[in-house]
């Protein structure tokens, strides 16, 4: 009995710990899906329109289509709150460390394509960066709530770098491939993923003490894509356009220490394996001339949580806990669409988008495993955005100019926004291995993202 105490203290530590993820992964456990504003307005349905250099994220193939030099920087800002009522008929709730999770979620893609650069004969290869931030945010919870035991707070500040190349083989297809290097950085909270819980007792840590449980460590996966498009109107712009991307499972070695009121009392160490996703786009364009756009988007995911079998926890003194996972594989679908006039007469030198979007998310965590560190749970969510162009002789903000004709200064320069609100289905877990868990959860999420762009 001393033994099974032991295996689920810790277990439930670094359970939680390596799976923290906050109600911002539009329900789905360890993801946080917006990483582009254009994208994030049309209920993240992007992949198979990819035209600015977010591409890197959604589809490296998309990459192809972004001409010269482009920069965007955005960031996303999330609130909201979990509302729970455990099987003994307490209420508590939680939040993202206050109003608004910080640090916030933000994404950076920088592209170029090789000929603008002056290498004419590569001008088929675009190459890419992207640094996004796509596991991990805040949770925190009431210290004496009724699941303190398995967490009262928790971060996994995860920093995603990416290295890109699109090839275009002909004006109808392109290829895409990029590295995906997971690690930590001292800029993204503390630079570790952190859980904080009270002790139950056992392992001879009194019952009511502070246990918190840090670590880091870096893993890397690849992302292959193409796009392809069989049909462009005059301009030769796509009219109608495929997506198909595939994101292959990544491994992440966590080590980090277990203390207890502030005291290192031991080391811990697992394997965090990250989904393998399959991604399928198709993208219309009803409207697309000279002076005015119209496009529809359907996105299939197919996440492969099903990976997620167990967490064997590796403890200093040599021995090794099982713990199960048992997770499920899910998809997602996503439908969004954007409006686009170009250079409209109420508004010369300046493109301005109207986007809005709808994913539906299922769960991928069974009742016996569920931790409300991950807090998943199937969720809908709505979205709204627009975009703003300006290039030519328009003055960004009516300061700016958004051209200048010179090779150091950007031909055009653009503001994008996004809203997302997440409505979950509630949930109601019984039979969990840690009895403290039971109960039922619901919650909301609102999220408001925003972007630069600069094209050169």
């Amino acid at each position: 009995m001393a033994f099974f105490s032991q295996q689920q203290l810790l277990g439930s530590i670094l359970g939680a710990v390596i799976l923290i993820y906050p109600i911002t992964a539009s329900g789905q456990a360890l993801r946080f899906q917006p990483q582009g504003v254009v994208a994030a307005g049309q209920g993240n349905a992007f992949a198979a329109q990819v035209d600015d250099a977010s591409a890197i994220h959604y589809n490296p193939a998309g990459l192809s289509q972004v001409d010269g030099v482009q920069a965007v920087f955005g960031t996303a800002l999330v609130g909201g709150s979990i509302k729970t009522k455990s099987a003994s008929g307490v209420d508590a709730s939680g939040d993202f460390g206050g109003p608004i999770a910080f640090p916030p979620p933000g994404h950076t893609y920088l592209s170029a394509n090789l000929g603008t650069l002056g290498a004419t004969r590569f001008s088929a290869v675009t190459i890419g960066l992207g640094l996004t931030s796509p596991f991990g945010l805040l949770t925190r919870y009431p210290v004496d709530g009724p699941f303190n035991t398995a967490a009262t707070s928790s971060a996994l500040p995860l920093l995603d770098i990416k290295p890109t190349l699109a090839y275009k083989v002909n004006d109808s297809l392109s290829l895409g491939v990029s590295a995906d290097i997971y690690t930590f950085a001292s800029f993204l909270g503390q630079g570790q993923v952190e859980l904080k819980q009270v002790s139950a007792g056992g392992l001879g840590i009194p019952a009511g003490a502070s246990v918190e449980l840090n670590g880091n460590g870096t893993g890397a996966g690849v992302t292959v894509s193409l796009l392809y498009s069989p049909l462009r109107n005059n301009d030769g712009k796509p009219i109608a356009s495929i997506g198909l991307v595939y994101r292959s499972e990544a491994v992440l070695p966590l080590s980090g220490s277990l203390l207890v009121n502030g005291a290192k009392v031991a080391d811990a160490s697992t394997d965090l394996v990250l989904p393998a996703i399959y991604t399928g786009a198709i993208a219309v364009w009803p409207v697309r001339t000279s002076d005015r756009e119209w496009k529809v988007e359907l996105d299939v995911e197919y996440v492969g949580w099903k990976s997620n079998r167990n967490l064997d926890v590796q403890l200093s003194n040599g021995s090794t806990i099982p713990l199960p996972q048992l997770w499920k594989n899910v998809p997602v679908i996503s439908v969004g669409t954007e409006y686009k006039w170009l250079n409209p007469g109420w508004l010369p030198h300046w493109d301005v988008a109207v986007r809005s979007g709808y994913t539906r998310t299922e769960d991928p965590v069974p009742d016996l495993t569920y931790n409300p560190g991950t807090f998943s749970l199937s969720s809908q969510t709505l979205s709204i955005g627009a975009g703003f162009l300006c290039k030519g002789a328009g003055r960004f903000l009516g300061l700016i100019p958004c051209s200048e004709g010179s090779t150091l200064w950007p031909k055009a320069i653009g503001f994008d926004v996004a809203y997302q609100e997440w409505f979950y289905d509630s949930r109601t877990v019984t039979g969990n291995l840690n009895p403290a868990v039971n109960g039922t959860y619901h919650g909301y999420v609102h999220v408001g993202t925003f972007s630069f762009r600069y094209l050169f």
